[in-house]
Order: C-alpha cells, then sequence, then structure tokens
C-alpha cells in the first residue's frame, strides 16, 4: 500500500497542503507545535474515519475555516484508489472512495491497513482495559468484516440492556432474557476470535521486542475473560442482575475482558521504565503491522510519530535497522532534529524525502 499524494485544506493548523510521497520513507522536521504530528492525523483519518487523537470531528477544522477536507490518492498493488473526506461544521462529513460515497462508514474499515506509533500509545499500559481492548479489537476489525458487525452489535445490546437497568418503570424478566440470549451468542464468537488473534499474535509480538531490547527482556500478553471460566455469559447476567440493578450498569460480558500486558512475569504498568514501557509498544505495533501484513498481502502504511524518544542508542540503532529493512514498505515519520533521521536515510539509498514544518507550512 502506496500513498503517493495527499491533499490537506484546513485540518487542523495545516492550511493548505499539496504533497507527493517518496515509496520508502517520507520524514517530517519541525519543533513541537508546529504541525508534524498533524500530517500523520490526515494520513489516519483516511484509513479510520476518524482523527486518531480527537474524536470529536468538528473540533479538526482549522478554528479560521467552516470546513475542512482531505484527500490522498493511493497505489494497492496495481489497483488505484482515491479516498475523500470533507466536513463542514455542524453537518455530517462525507466519505468517499472513487467519488463514491460509502453509506456506511463501517465499509471503509480495512481498505487501507495502517498503522502508527505514537507518544498517546501509552494509555495502552497506563489507562484502564478499554484502551486495551480497543487496541485489540481494532486490528482484528481490520481484517474480519464480520467481527465489527458483531462487536458493533454487542454494543448496541449492551446500552439497551443499561438503559433498562436505569428506567423507573417496571422491565419484564423476558425482556432482559432476550437480549441477554443475543449478547451470549455474540459474546461467545467475539470471544473466540480475540482467543485466536492472541495466540497467534503474542510470538510475533514476543520476536520484535527482541530484537530491539536484544532479547534482554521477557514480555508477554494474557488475555482474561469470564468466558474462560466455562460459564455461559446469559446465566452469569441472570445471577448478577439484582446487582446490576444496583449499579446501573452491566457487570457481566465480553466488554469487561482483559488484556494484560508483562514484563518478566510482572504488569508492566507497575514495573516498566519509560524506555522498556516505549520498546514494549512499539514491539506491539511492528506485530500488529506485520499482523495486517500477512492479512492483507500487502504492506501496511507505517505512521511513526516522535519514535525515538526516551529511547537508549542502543533500542534506536535496532529500530533503525528494522525500519529500514525490506520488511516495511511506505513509512511516515516525525522528529524535531535530523540526528536519528540521518542514521536511519543513510541505510535506505536515498529514497526518501524530508518536509520542513513550521506553523502549519510544509516545504520539501
Amino acid at each position: 500500500m502506496k500513498l503517493k499524494s495527499l491533499s490537506i485544506i484546513n485540518y487542523k493548523n495545516i492550511s493548505d497542503a499539496n504533497l507527493s510521497f517518496s515509496d520508502k520513507i517520507n520524514c517530517f522536521i519541525g519543533d513541537n507545535g508546529m504541525g508534524k504530528t498533524n500530517i500523520l492525523d490526515a494520513i489516519y483519518y483516511l484509513s479510520f474515519c476518524k482523527s486518531h487523537s480527537n474524536l470529536i470531528d468538528s473540533q479538526n477544522i482549522n478554528h479560521n475555516a467552516d470546513f475542512f477536507l482531505i484527500q490522498g490518492d493511493y497505489k494497492k498493488n496495481d489497483t488505484q484508489e482515491q479516498i475523500y473526506c470533507g466536513m463542514k461544521r455542524k453537518q455530517k462529513k462525507q466519505f468517499k472512495r472513487n467519488k463514491q460515497e460509502y453509506e456506511k462508514l463501517s465499509d471503509h474499515i480495512g481498505l487501507i491497513p495502517l498503522v502508527m506509533v505514537s507518544p498517546d500509545d501509552i494509555e495502552l499500559i497506563s489507562e484502564g482495559s478499554d484502551e486495551r481492548r480497543k487496541f485489540m479489537d481494532g486490528v482484528i476489525s481490520q481484517f474480519n468484516k464480520n467481527y465489527l458487525h458483531q462487536l458493533l452489535q454487542y454494543n448496541i445490546l449492551l446500552k439497551q440492556r443499561n438503559a433498562l437497568l436505569k428506567s423507573d418503570t417496571h422491565i419484564d424478566e423476558a425482556v432482559f432474557e432476550i437480549i441477554e440470549e443475543q449478547m451470549d451468542n455474540i459474546g461467545l464468537y467475539i470471544f473466540e476470535e480475540r482467543t485466536k488473534f492472541i495466540e497467534e499474535f503474542i510470538p510475533v509480538f514476543q520476536n520484535f521486542h527482541n530484537k530491539i531490547s536484544y532479547g534482554r527482556e521477557n514480555v508477554s500478553l494474557d488475555y482474561v475473560s469470564q468466558y474462560q471460566k466455562h460459564e455461559s455469559l446469559k446465566q452469569r447476567m441472570i445471577d448478577t442482575r439484582t446487582r446490576d440493578f444496583a449499579l446501573g450498569f452491566s457487570t457481566q460480558g465480553i466488554h469487561k475482558d482483559e488484556l494484560e500486558m508483562t514484563l518478566d512475569g510482572h504488569p508492566i504498568k507497575k514495573i516498566g521504565s519509560q524506555g522498556q514501557n516505549k520498546t514494549y509498544l512499539i514491539a506491539l505495533k511492528f506485530a500488529q503491522f506485520d499482523f495486517l501484513k500477512k492479512i492483507h498481502f500487502c504492506s501496511p502504511i507505517l505512521l511513526l510519530d516522535d519514535l525515538f524518544d526516551k529511547l537508549d542508542s542502543n533500542r534506536v540503532e535496532q529500530i533503525v535497522k528494522l525500519v529500514s529493512s525490506d520488511l516495511f514498505g511506505q513509512i511516515f515519520i516525525t522528529d524535531t532534529n535530523r540526528k536519528h533521521l540521518d542514521q536511519l536515510l543513510t541505510q535506505i539509498n536515498n529514497n526518501s524525502k524530508i518536509f520542513t514544518i513550521v506553523n502549519g507550512e510544509i516545504s520539501l
């Protein structure tokens, strides 16, 4: 997968940009707050129909404008794809593939495979289980449309059950039983897909981590689900319904599953240094890249935002070797200076472009 060109109007602090890219490495250099990350975010938007950092679409419009527009021209194997997104204030955003508007945005997810490594990834370690489930579900949804559909359906049922739990009127138990049976059936499918994915994902993740850390640390992932107790979700919901009424929400279900991240047998959240956390997250994203590459039969676009921060020179050297290898395809990378980028560019035979960004203005 290659992004050949990108047009941006009024997206965050980027008023107007028309860029063409190298098929290998594209570097964006500038001080903090100049707009480097906004370029990557615009590219991310065209893959996932949303911003990586701000989920309120209207807040991505430049403060001095009434709309934003992003358009990318891609080449996927021998196929050309044009993806367009536009939004006006107080109106619904438009998403088009080759000038044809999507009926459902979910139909677009997976068409443009992409992986982003960002400083915000630390939330996978520091925040609660929701972020880790989102990561797992996000990867699976990029290659399994049915999984995405079932996940969306489960969330609708969960909202319905929670609304009933908060209702001041009497609700017939039969209504709960119908919803709970559907949640059980869908939940079992989601559990089985998550289990299969994690079993295949772990060795790939560990291999990348070993390369970056010189094998000095042992890392793993542990998927924990209520379904592992071999009890139906429906029965667990029946057993806890009185408690759920008191709390006003559903305490049972696959929305409570956990993806535990460990370093040397302990939760990395408790013992990991900044460098160890960063290494763990980069290995996680590189494994995601490798997984999607095998599924899609093409290299996803790789976005690397502030990649080298908090890493020692040995780990930087290993990452540079990986990124400059033939394993990865097209890469977009940001940094505040040329030191690490020059180290990287010397290994790829000048198949690169370097852009400078100052207050949203981009120059080659």
